[in-house]
């Protein structure tokens, strides 16, 4: 494929997800909205509005209604496919940023699941002497077969939207090791709120992995910081470091250093 034809597919790509994502973040906020008010909040054509939200419907993130759409309980993430093409410059640097900061030698990772999370395990596959203890599908396959990082998957009930393991068997498998250093994909990073995700069960598990680290670190891109989900994974008093891009809310950024936390803004 011509390579800058293969540049613009991909912008599109991006640009579409993360328009998606806006829709869908509009219809969570107002639990239902209008064609009317997905144009002039988000500043898209009618057509693009109604192609948009029969799309979320089909993935059955929304119910379309006549004229709009409404909530669909439970449902408020984009499908990890998506999910992937959003900000992908900014978490490949911080995926370095945190790969840079791990031990050298025998050292054990947990790698909860998310886009962030799993770029940082691209970094870290050719790793020698590494243990990832992790409940991600996606991370799990990522690292099967390559290099010498050896994988320990928990068990868990799958969660079809982010491919992760979760529940009551996935907190046992945390509870069972101990962890080095765990590294904290998140929908949501703030000060007041702590580290926050879209789903109750997932931040159970992910607390549960938290608990067993000896530090734990927060890689987010700079959209999720200042933004609250639903759910506490941890507390800023969990955290050892946040690593985050050069689109973070500066002052939300010194609120958080203010209350302890290590801040690195990696270079894209």
């Amino acid at each position: 494929m011509d390579g800058g034809l293969e540049s613009r597919l991909r912008s599109s790509t991006t640009q579409r997800a993360r328009r998606l994502t806006a829709v869908l973040d509009l219809v969570a906020q107002r639990r239902t909205v209008t064609l009317a008010e997905l144009t002039e909040g988000l500043g898209i054509s009618p057509a693009t509005a109604r192609r948009d939200l029969t799309e979320l419907a089909d993935q059955r993130l929304v119910i379309r209604t006549h004229g709009g759409a409404t909530v669909a309980e439970g449902r408020t993430e984009l499908p990890v496919a998506l999910r992937g093409t959003q900000y992908a410059d900014a978490k490949r640097a911080i995926a370095r940023a945190m790969a840079v900061r791990l031990p050298t030698g025998r050292h054990v990772v947990a790698l909860s699941g998310g886009t962030t999370t799993a770029a940082v395990a691209r970094e870290l596959q050719w790793r020698q002497d590494l243990t990832v203890v992790t409940n991600s599908l996606t991370i799990a396959n990522l690292l099967s077969g390559r290099g010498r990082v050896r994988v320990v998957v928990t068990g868990g009930f799958l969660r079809p939207e982010s491919l992760e393991l979760v529940g009551a068997l996935a907190e046992h498998t945390f509870a069972s090791v101990n962890l080095g250093t765990a590294v904290l994909g998140a929908d949501g990073v703030g000060a007041a709120a702590g580290v926050t995700t879209h789903d109750e069960t997932e931040a159970r598990t992910n607390h549960a992995m938290v608990a067993r680290a000896q530090r734990t670190v927060v890689v987010a891109d700079g959209s999720k910081i200042g933004r609250v989900a639903f759910a506490q994974m941890a507390d800023l008093a969990s955290v050892s470091m946040i690593i985050t891009d050069a689109s973070a809310d500066a002052d939300e950024l010194e609120l958080v250093r203010a209350a302890g936390v290590e801040v690195v803004v990696a270079d894209a």
